[in-house]
C-alpha cells in the first residue's frame, strides 16, 4: 500500500484547490504542522545546547521553585492535550485503515503536535525552575499559532458540514479550546509578572523552605508530574542504596507540615468553637468539628481522588468486555460511510468498536486510575500524620497546665496520658487514613452492582446478595479477631513481666539454682498466650479464607444460575470475564467495610478520651500568664543565677567564690524588700471542693539565707513548697515573689520603679531551682542531667560535682559523665540518682527549695556531703565506689549488642561496599531457619497446598474460557445454519458441573492454605520462644553482664510478637501475591507467547525497582520506629517531672523539644509513605504496560491466528491481576525482609553457648546431706570472668574451718565479690580448686552445687507473687519453717499484719516493702535453705544502721553452727568475726584474727577500721 502525505488515490480530492487552498483538507492539515515544527526547531537548541548566560538565574535549593501563576492549570491542560492528541492520532489511523492508500496528513500533524506538547512542558519547566522568563516568548508565539491554525481547521470542517457526529470534529473543537486556554495562561503569566515585553519584571522571592538546605521533603514543591509519580524520590532512593538513611539524610519538614504549624491551625479551630459559647467547648462534637475545620479540606481532595480512581477502575472490566466482544466479531464489523474532503470520517461508536483503541484507552485509564489512587492514599496519610502531630502538641500543652492534684489523686496517671499519645492519636490518624473509604465505598458498590446488572441481568443481583450477606460474617470474624488480639496482648504483657523479673534476678536464680522454677513460670504464661494465639490464628485464617473464597462462591452461583435459569441469556466470554473482574472489584470495598467500621468506632472512643483529658482541671491562671514576654526571647535567657552556699558550721567553700556570678548584686539587710518570697494569710487546697490542706499560712523566706522546713510525716511540708510554687489551688491570701532579686536570665535588677503597671499583689516569680523528694532524671547523658539545659561552665560544673560527691559514681560509669541514662538506670543506686537530681538544682537560680533530698542517702553519703575539703580520706573515697561495683561490668559493653547478639550480623569494620551488598541481600538464611523450624510435615503441606490452590484457580478460569467459547461458537453456528437451528442447542450442564467441582475444590484449598500458613506460624512461634527461653536461662552470667537487659527483653517482646502475629500474615500475603503474579504471567504467555519477549525488560526493571526500594524501605521503617521512642519517652518524662519543669520555668524549652521529636517522627513517616507510593506507582505503571502488551498481543493473535475469544478474555483478566498484585508482592517482600530480622536476632541468641551444668560425679556419689560440716579448702585458686580477660583472683590459698565466721574486706576491685562467686562457679576457675567437705566443687553438677549453698546479695531481690513463693519457690518447707525463718529475720509481726499472711501479695520488685524489709526477706529466704555454708555479699550496703544491727544479731545467733563468709561494706561489721581476710588486687594481703590485725603496726585492716570511725 502506497504512502503519501495526502494519499495517492486517483482523482483524490486532496490535491484539488479549486475552491481555494483553505478549503483543501490536506493543506489545512499541513498548515497545522507549522506551529509544531516552529516550536521544535526553536526549543531544541535551547534545551540541548544550554541556556547561555544565566545572569538572572536565582540560585536556590533543589531547582524546584515553581513560581509562575497558573502553574498547576498549565500541567493539567497539557495532560488533557496529550490525551486528546493520542485520540486524534488513533482516530486518524482507524479512519484511514479502510482507504486504498495511507493519508499521512490524518495522523502526522497530531503526532507532531504530541511531540510539541511534550517539548512545551519540558521547555516551560526548565524556564520556570531556572527563572529565565524572557524565553516564554517562544511559547507565546507557539500557542498563538497553534490556536489560529486549529481554529482555521475547525471552521473549515464546519463549512463543509462536518458536525458533532464525526469524532474528528469534536477532537478539533477540543483542541481549539485547549490551545486557547494555554494561550490565556501564557498571557496571564507574562502580564501578571510583567515579563518579556516589560522593562522591570515583578520581583518574587523563593519560599523559605527552598532556601533552607535542610529541607529535603519536596513533595509540596515539585510539579504535578513529579507529584503524581514521586519522581523527586528517585535521587533519595538511589542515595539510600549507597549509604544508610538517618535523620540527617531526611532533613527537616517543610514549614507548612511542621507540628507547630498544624497545632496553630488546630488551635484556631478550637478557639473558634469556644467563641461560639457552646456549653461544652471541649466536648466530643466540638473536637470533631475542630478537626474537620483544620484538616477537612485535604480529606475532601483525597476522597475526590479516591472516587475518581474507583470510577476509572471500572474501565478495566468494560474494556475487557469490549475487546473480547469485538475480537469475537473479527474486529472489522464496520466500514466508515462518511467521506468528506477526500477522506473518511468516523463516529465515536465506530471508533470505540476497534479492539486496539480499547486496549490503548484501557492503558490510559489504568495509568490515570493508579495515579489518582496513590494520590488519594498520599493526601489521606499526610493529613493523618499532620493531625497526629497537632493533637500530640495539643495534649502536651495541656499536660503543662495540668493540676498537680489530677496526678497525685490518681485521676490522671502517667500511663493514661502515654496511652492517649501512643494509642489514641494513632487511632485518629488511622481513621483519617481510612476516612475517604467512607464515601468512596458506597459509590464503588453501587456502580459495580449496576454494571453487573447491565451485563448479567437478574442473576448478577444473586451474586451481589451472596457477597453482601457474608459481610456481617466477615465483621463478626473481624470483631473476634480483635478480641483474640486483646487477650493475646494481656497474656503477652504478663509473660513479659515474668521474663523481665527473671532476667533482672538472673544472678539470684543461678546462685540459688532456681532456673527451672522460673523457666516453668514463664512457660506456664506462654502456654496461656499460645491458647489465645491459636484463637487469633484461627480467626485470621477464617478471614483470609473468606477473602479468597467469597469471590469464587459469588461467581459460581451467579454463572450457574445465569446459564441454567436464563436460557436465552448471553453467556459469552466478553460477559463472563467482565463479570469476573467486576466481582473482584466489588469484593474489595465490602471487605474493607469491617476495617473502616472498627476504625471509626475506635476513633469515636479516642475522641471521647481526648475530650475528657482536655476538659480536666488546670492549675491557677497565673501560671499561664507568667513571663509571657520572656518566652519569646532566646534560649540563653534561661541561664540561672548561681547558688550562694551558706554553711553555718564552717566558712564558705573557697571553690565557690571563684565562679560566683560577677553581676550578682549584694543583698543589703537595710532594704525594705529583704525577702525572697512572702505568703500572707494563705489557704491552699488540692481540689477546690476539698478542705484546705494548708490553712492560715503567714511566712516570709529571707533572701540569701538557708531556711529549713521541719515537721512530722504528713504535716504539709511538701505541700507548703508546692503551694508557694503555685502547684496547689489558692483559696485565699497572697504569694509575693521579690522582684528586686537580679533577673536570673539577664542579670538586671528589676526594681519596683519599673513595675508601674503591675500590682505588687500579683507579682510573678522567676525560675526556681526545685529538688523534688522523688528523684527525676531525663533520658539523656549524666552531664545533660546535671547542667539541665544551662550553658556549660567547666569550672562551675566540676565544683558542683565535688559538692555533691558524685565523682566516684561518675568514674564507675562506662563513659563517665557522657553515659546515657536510660534503660540501665537501675544500675545507679537511689542515692546517686538523688544526688544527681540535686546537682541540677545547685546549677540553677537564686531561690532554692530542697525537699527531703537527703532521705535516700545512706550514712556514708551524708558524711561525704559534709566533707567539703579537697583532702578527703582515700578510704572513704573508695568506699563510695563500692556502691556500684556490681553494675560496672553490666554497663561497660552497652554498645556491643550486635556482636554478642547476632554473631552472623554484618561486620561493621568491613569496607563500605560489602556492607551495602549485605544491606541489599534478602536474609535467606533467616527465612530458611523460619521454615525449617516448622518441621518436615507442615512445610511440604504449606508449599503443596499453595501450589495446588493456584493451579485450581487457573483451571477454574481456563474452564470458564472453554465454556464460554464453546457457548459462543454454538451460537454462531446457530446463526449460520438457520435451517437446523432447532437441532443445535448448547447444553450448559456438563460445563457447569466441572466448573462447580473446580470452584468447590478451590474453596476447600483456600481454607487448607490459610490454616496451613497460620498453623506453621504457630508452631514456629512456639518452638523459637521455647528454644530462646531454654538457652537464655542457661547462659553464663558473663553474657548478662555484657549485654543490655533491654536488648534481651526486646527479643522476648518485639521480636517474639513479630514472629507470633506478623510473619504468618506477611508470608501468606507474599506467597499469594507472588503466585498470583506468576500464574498470571504464565497464563498470558500461554495465550500469547510473544508476550515473553516484552516480559524480559519489564522483569529487569521490576528487579531493580524492588532492589532499591527494599533497602530504602527497611531503613525508613526502622527510622520511623526509632523516632517514636524519644517522643513517647519525652511525654512520660514530662509527666513525671512536671512540677520541676514548671518550677524552673522550662515549659517553653520542653515544648520546643516536643516539636523537634514530633517533627523527626513525622518526617520519617512521610518519607516512608512517599517511598511506598514511589514503589506502587512504578509497579502499577509496569502492570499497565503488561495489560497493554497482553491486550495488543492477544488481539493480534486472535485476528491472525484465530485465538478463541475466551482465551483473550482470560489473558486480559489475568493481566489486570498482575497490575493489582505486583506492588503487593514487592511491599510484602520488603515487610518480610524486615520481619525476618526478628528471626535472625533470636537465632543469634539461641546460638549463645550455655553453661556446662553436667558434673563428673553422679548423684549417687554425692552424699545426701553434703556439705554437712562447712569446711572450705581453697588451693592455689585463680579466677577470671572471661578467657579474654585478666585474672581477678591470683593463686589464692585459704582454709576455713567448719562453723567459722569469716570477714572479707578490701578496696573496690580487690576481688572480694569474685571470691564469693567462685564458690558457685559463676566465674571461670582456670587454675586451682575449692574443696568443700572433701569434694572438689569443679566435679559437681552445677545444679547440685548451687542448691546446697546460700548467699545474700547486696541488692535485695523480691519477685511478684506471694511471700510464700519468695521464701520457698521450690515448695519444700512447711508453714512452721517459714514462720520460723520470718521470726529470725524480725519480720513475723510485719507479715502477720498483712492480709493473707504468708499468701500476702508481693508487687513487682517488692515495691510494697521498704528497702530494709526487702533485705530482711532475703535473709529469711537464705535461712529457709538451712545450708551449712552461708555467704553475705555486702548485704548491708544499702541498709540503715538499725537494720544492720538486726542482721548482725541474727547472723551471730541463728547461724552459730554454720560457716559464714561476710564481704564487708562497713569494716565494723566484721570486727566480731573469727578470721578476717584483707584482699588487694586479687591476692590475700592479710589473713588473721581481727584482734591480732588491729594490734599489728602497719596493718591494712587496722587502717580501714581507723578510717571508718
Amino acid at each position: 500500500m502506497s504512502l503519501a502525505f495526502c494519499g495517492s488515490e486517483n482523482n483524490s480530492a486532496a490535491y484539488k484547490v479549486n475552491n481555494g487552498v483553505l478549503n483543501n483538507g490536506c493543506f489545512v492539515d499541513a498548515l497545522n504542522l507549522v506551529p509544531h515544527v516552529f516550536l521544535l526547531f526553536i526549543t531544541f537548541p535551547i534545551l540541548f545546547i544550554g541556556w547561555g548566560s544565566q545572569s538572572s538565574k536565582v540560585h536556590i535549593h533543589h531547582s524546584t521553585w515553581l513560581h509562575f501563576p497558573g502553574h498547576n492549570l498549565r500541567w493539567i491542560l497539557t495532560f488533557i492535550l496529550l490525551f486528546v492528541l493520542v485520540c486524534e492520532i488513533a482516530e486518524g489511523i482507524v479512519s484511514d485503515g479502510v482507504s486504498e492508500s495511507r493519508h499521512l496528513h490524518l495522523y502526522m500533524p497530531p503526532g507532531m503536535a504530541f511531540l510539541a506538547a511534550i517539548t512545551s512542558i519540558v521547555y516551560y519547566h526548565n524556564i520556570e525552575t531556572s527563572n529565565f522568563p524572557k524565553l516564554l516568548i517562544a511559547l507565546l508565539v507557539y500557542w498563538t499559532l497553534a490556536f489560529i491554525t486549529k481554529t482555521i481547521k475547525f471552521v473549515k470542517f464546519y463549512d463543509n458540514d462536518v458536525g458533532p457526529l464525526q469524532l474528528r470534529f469534536c477532537l478539533t473543537g477540543l483542541l481549539v479550546i485547549l490551545y486557547g486556554m494555554l494561550l490565556v495562561v501564557e498571557i496571564n503569566v507574562i502580564g501578571v509578572r510583567r515579563y518579556v515585553f516589560f522593562k522591570k519584571p515583578k520581583e518574587v522571592k523563593p519560599p523559605e523552605d527552598l532556601q533552607d538546605l535542610g529541607v529535603r521533603f519536596l513533595q509540596p514543591f515539585v510539579n504535578l508530574l513529579s507529584k503524581g509519580t514521586y519522581w523527586w524520590m528517585n535521587t533519595f532512593i538511589k542515595t539510600a542504596h549507597k549509604k544508610p538513611i538517618d535523620l540527617k539524610a531526611i532533613g527537616k519538614l517543610p514549614i507548612a507540615m511542621r507540628a507547630v504549624t498544624n497545632y496553630m491551625c488546630l488551635n484556631e479551630a478550637f478557639e473558634a468553637q469556644k467563641s461560639k459559647n457552646t456549653p461544652y467547648p471541649q466536648g466530643s462534637k466540638s473536637i470533631w468539628y475542630a478537626l474537620c475545620c483544620a484538616f477537612g479540606r485535604p480529606l475532601v481532595l483525597s476522597s475526590t481522588f479516591r472516587i475518581l480512581a474507583d470510577l476509572l477502575g471500572f474501565a478495566g472490566p468494560l474494556c475487557i468486555s469490549g475487546i473480547v466482544h469485538h475480537v469475537g466479531k473479527g474486529n472489522n464489523t464496520f466500514r466508515p460511510q462518511t467521506k468528506i474532503l477526500g477522506v473518511f470520517f468516523i463516529s465515536s461508536p465506530e471508533f470505540l468498536a476497534n479492539a486496539y483503541v480499547l486496549a490503548v484507552l484501557l492503558f490510559f485509564a489504568l495509568l490515570l486510575q493508579r495515579t489518582f489512587l496513590q494520590a488519594s492514599y498520599y493526601v489521606a496519610i499526610e493529613t493523618g500524620i499532620n493531625l497526629r502531630g497537632a493533637i500530640q502538641t495539643k495534649i502536651y500543652n495541656k499536660i503543662m497546665l495540668l493540676s498537680t492534684s489530677n496526678m497525685s489523686m490518681g485521676e490522671m496517671t502517667a500511663g493514661q496520658i502515654c496511652n492517649l499519645v501512643a494509642i489514641d492519636t494513632n487511632q485518629l490518624m488511622w481513621f483519617f487514613f481510612l476516612c475517604p473509604n467512607l464515601w468512596a465505598m458506597p459509590v464503588q458498590i453501587i456502580v459495580g452492582v449496576i454494571l453487573l446488572y447491565y451485563l448479567l441481568g437478574f442473576s448478577a443481583l444473586i451474586g451481589a446478595v451472596v457477597i453482601i450477606v457474608l459481610v456481617p460474617v466477615q465483621y463478626f470474624v473481624a470483631t473476634k479477631l480483635s478480641q483474640a488480639q486483646r487477650s493475646t496482648l494481656e497474656y503477652s504483657n504478663e509473660r513479659l513481666k515474668k521474663t523481665n523479673e527473671m532476667l533482672r534476678g538472673i544472678k539470684l536464680l543461678k546462685l540459688y539454682a532456681w532456673e527451672n522454677i522460673f523457666h516453668s513460670r514463664v512457660e506456664e504464661t506462654r502456654q496461656k498466650e499460645m491458647t489465645s494465639l491459636r484463637a487469633f490464628a484461627l480467626y485470621t485464617s477464617i478471614s483470609i479464607f473468606m477473602n479468597a473464597a467469597i469471590p469464587i462462591a459469588a461467581v459460581l452461583i451467579t454463572f450457574v444460575v445465569h446459564a441454567h435459569l436464563f436460557e436465552n441469556a448471553d453467556f459469552c466470554p466478553s460477559v463472563a470475564f467482565a463479570s469476573l473482574s467486576l466481582f473482584h472489584i466489588l469484593v474489595t470495598p465490602l471487605f474493607l467495610l469491617s476495617s473502616v467500621v472498627r476504625s471509626t468506632v475506635k476513633a469515636l472512643v479516642s475522641v471521647q478520651k481526648l475530650s475528657e483529658f482536655l476538659s480536666s482541671e488546670e492549675i491557677g491562671e497565673e501560671h499561664d500568664k507568667c513571663l509571657e514576654p520572656k518566652c519569646k526571647d532566646s534560649i540563653s535567657k534561661y541561664q540561672a543565677v548561681p547558688l550562694k552556699v551558706v554553711n553555718r558550721k564552717r566558712p564558705t567553700k573557697e571553690d565557690w567564690k571563684s565562679f560566683s556570678s560577677p553581676i550578682r548584686r549584694p543583698v543589703s539587710n537595710t532594704e525594705a524588700d529583704d525577702y525572697c518570697v512572702k505568703v500572707t494569710n494563705g489557704f491552699f487546697t488540692w481540689t477546690l471542693e476539698g478542705p484546705p490542706a494548708l490553712s492560715n499560712i503567714d511566712i516570709q523566706i529571707p533572701q540569701g539565707q538557708l531556711t529549713m522546713i521541719v515537721g512530722q510525716v504528713g504535716c504539709g511540708k511538701s505541700s507548703l513548697l508546692l503551694g508557694i510554687l503555685g502547684e496547689m489551688q489558692k483559696v485565699s491570701g497572697s504569694i509575693i515573689w521579690n522582684s528586686s532579686i537580679p533577673d536570673s536570665e539577664t542579670g538586671e535588677d528589676i526594681s519596683q520603679e519599673k513595675e508601674t503597671d503591675i500590682d505588687i499583689e500579683n507579682r510573678k516569680r522567676g525560675p526556681v531551682a526545685y529538688a523534688s523528694q522523688k528523684p527525676w532524671l531525663l533520658n539523656a547523658t549524666v552531664e545533660e542531667n546535671i547542667t539541665f539545659e544551662s550553658p556549660f561552665n567547666k569550672q562551675r560544673y566540676k565544683a558542683v560535682i565535688d559538692a555533691c560527691s558524685l565523682q566516684p559514681d561518675i568514674d564507675i560509669l562506662p563513659h563517665g559523665d557522657q553515659t546515657q541514662i536510660g534503660e540501665r538506670i537501675i544500675a545507679m543506686k537511689d542515692g546517686t540518682i538523688q544526688r544527681e537530681g540535686t546537682l541540677k538544682d545547685i546549677q540553677k537560680s537564686e531561690s532554692e527549695l530542697f525537699e527531703h533530698w537527703k532521705t535516700l542517702m545512706n550514712r556514708q553519703d551524708q558524711e561525704l556531703e559534709k566533707e567539703t575539703t579537697v583532702e578527703r580520706k582515700t578510704v572513704l573515697h573508695r568506699k563510695t565506689l563500692q556502691k556500684t561495683v556490681h553494675s560496672q561490668e553490666t554497663l561497660l559493653q552497652d554498645d556491643e549488642e550486635d556482636e554478642d547478639e547476632t554473631p552472623e550480623s554484618d561486620d561493621e569494620e568491613d569496607n563500605l561496599s560489602s556492607v551495602l551488598h549485605q544491606r541489599a541481600k534478602m536474609p535467606w538464611q533467616a527465612c530458611g531457619k523460619y521454615l525449617s523450624t516448622a518441621g518436615f510435615l507442615l512445610l511440604p503441606l504449606l508449599v503443596l497446598s499453595q501450589l495446588l490452590k493456584h493451579t485450581v484457580m487457573v483451571s477454574i478460569d481456563f474452564w470458564l474460557a472453554q465454556w464460554t467459547s464453546d457457548a459462543i461458537s454454538t451460537k454462531v453456528q446457530k446463526k449460520l445454519n438457520c435451517s437446523v437451528c432447532e437441532a443445535i442447542t448448547f447444553n450448559h450442564s456438563p460445563y457447569s458441573r466441572v466448573f462447580s467441582i473446580l470452584s468447590c475444590l478451590g474453596i476447600i484449598l483456600c481454607f487448607v492454605t490459610s490454616i496451613a500458613v497460620e498453623w506453621t506460624g504457630l508452631k514456629v512461634a512456639k518452638k523459637l520462644h521455647s528454644y530462646l527461653l531454654n538457652k537464655i536461662i542457661l547462659t553464663p552470667m558473663r553474657f548478662f553482664e555484657t549485654t543490655p537487659l533491654g536488648s534481651i527483653l526486646n527479643r522476648f517482646s518485639a521480636d517474639c510478637n513479630t514472629i507470633d502475629q506478623h510473619i504468618p500474615a506477611t508470608l501468606e500475603c507474599l506467597s499469594r501475591s507472588t503466585l498470583l503474579c506468576l500464574s498470571a504471567l504464565a497464563v498470558i504467555s500461554y495465550v500469547t507467547p510473544v508476550f515473553l519477549i516484552a516480559l524480559v525488560p519489564l522483569a529487569v526493571i521490576c528487579y531493580f525497582i524492588q532492589k532499591y526500594f527494599r533497602v530504602a524501605s527497611r531503613d525508613l521503617q526502622q527510622l520511623d520506629d526509632s523516632t517514636q521512642l524519644p517522643l513517647l519517652s519525652h511525654f512520660s518524662e514530662t509527666v513525671e517531672g512536671l512540677t520541676t519543669i514548671r518550677a524552673f520555668r522550662y515549659e517553653t524549652r520542653f515544648k520546643q523539644k516536643l516539636l523537634e521529636y514530633t517533627d523527626s517522627n513525622n518526617i520519617a513517616s512521610l518519607f516512608l509513605t512517599a517511598a511506598n507510593r514511589w514503589l506502587e506507582v512504578r509497579m502499577e505503571y509496569i502492570g499497565a504496560c503488561v495489560v497493554l502488551i497482553a491486550a495488543v498481543a492477544s488481539i493480534t493473535n486472535s485476528l491472525y491466528n484465530h485465538l478463541s475469544s475466551g482465551l483473550v478474555g482470560l489473558g486480559l483478566t489475568y493481566a489486570l491481576m498482575v497490575s493489582n498484585y505486583l506492588n503487593w508482592m514487592v511491599r510484602n517482600l520488603a515487610d518480610m525482609e524486615l520481619q525476618l530480622g526478628a528471626v535472625k536476632r533470636i537465632n543469634g541468641l539461641i546460638k549463645t553457648e550455655a553453661e556446662n551444668y553436667d558434673g563428673l560425679l553422679s548423684p549417687a556419689q554425692i552424699p545426701q546431706n553434703w556439705p554437712d560440716q562447712g569446711e572450705i579448702q581453697i588451693q592455689n585458686l585463680s579466677v577470671r570472668y572471661d578467657s579474654s580477660l585478666k585474672p581477678v583472683l591470683k593463686h589464692v590459698n585459704a582454709h576455713i574451718s567448719p562453723g567459722q565466721k569469716i570477714g572479707i574486706c578490701g578496696r573496690t576491685g580487690s576481688g572480694k565479690s569474685s571470691f564469693s562467686l567462685a564458690f558457685f562457679r559463676m566465674v571461670d576457675m582456670f587454675e586451682g580448686k575449692i574443696i568443700i567437705d572433701g569434694i572438689d566443687i569443679a566435679r559437681l553438677p552445677l545444679q547440685t552445687l548451687r542448691s546446697r549453698l546460700s548467699i545474700i546479695l547486696q541488692d535485695p531481690i523480691l519477685f511478684s507473687g506471694t511471700i510464700r513463693f519468695n521464701l520457698d519457690p521450690e515448695k519444700k518447707c512447711s508453714d512452721s519453717m517459714l514462720w520460723e525463718a520470718l521470726e529470725i529475720a524480725q519480720l513475723k509481726q510485719v507479715v502477720k499484719a498483712l492480709p493473707g499472711g504468708l499468701d500476702a501479695s508481693v508487687t513487682e520488685g517488692g515495691e510494697n516493702f521498704s528497702q530494709g524489709q526487702r533485705q530482711l526477706f532475703c535473709l529469711a529466704r537464705a535461712f529457709v535453705r538451712k545450708t551449712s555454708i552461708f555467704i553475705m555479699d555486702e548485704a548491708t550496703a544499702s541498709i540503715d544502721m538499725a537494720t544492720e544491727n538486726i542482721l548482725q544479731k541474727v547472723v551471730m545467733t541463728a547461724f552459730a553452727d554454720r560457716t559464714v563468709v561476710t564481704i564487708a561494706h562497713r569494716v565494723n561489721t566484721i570486727l566480731n568475726a573469727d578470721m578476717v581476710i584483707v584482699m588487694k588486687r586479687g591476692v590475700i594481703l592479710e589473713y588473721e584474727k581481727p584482734e591480732i590485725l588491729l594490734e599489728q603496726e602497719g596493718s591494712v585492716f587496722a587502717s580501714f577500721v581507723q578510717a571508718d570511725k
